[in-house]
């Protein structure tokens, strides 16, 4: 598999351990990206989901620290991403592209060529990232979702 890192001095982009939960935690906090702490988004759920076969869930790590993270998946037929987050201090620097590069690539070496990604409409950020990626964005669609625990 070839690798999407280049141009950034001390970039690595390499799959996400548990390890790497409390790091993550942070971007997304930094990024003000909601999260669910005692949900899908805890640790004892993120090591679950971190073994699944259709997880893609990589980070940006620069002299050791993590600087990125992007969490990608597949449904067989689809890939999806999900979540992308990079810290602030390192935004516009090109990372974003490369965790998105390298979760496409890693999609399309197990024939998965068409990647999607669900942005909430106050994320203008990433709207401008994926948009320059040549992301169409879909004013045709609904998007709806069913919680088991959520209450009515």
């Amino acid at each position: 598999m070839k690798s999407c890192e280049e141009n950034i001095p001390n970039l690595i982009i390499r799959k996400m351990t548990i390890d790497d939960y409390n790091a993550l935690i942070k971007l997304w906090k930094e990024g003000k990206i909601p999260y669910r702490p005692h949900g899908r988004d805890s640790k004892k759920n993120m090591l679950w989901q971190l073994h699944q076969p259709n997880t893609l869930y990589l980070v940006a790590e620069i002299n050791g620290a993590v600087v990125g993270a992007i969490l990608g998946t597949h449904d067989g037929r689809k890939g999806w991403i999900n979540r992308l987050a990079v810290a602030p201090l390192y935004q516009k620097k090109g990372i974003a592209k490369r965790l998105v590069q390298e979760v496409e690539l890693r999609l399309s070496d197990i024939g998965i060529n068409i990647v999607a990604c669900l942005i909430e409409d106050w994320n203008i950020a990433s709207m401008k990232v994926f948009k320059l990626m040549g992301y169409t964005k879909h004013d045709d669609i609904l998007y709806y979702s069913k919680r088991k625990n959520k209450k009515i």
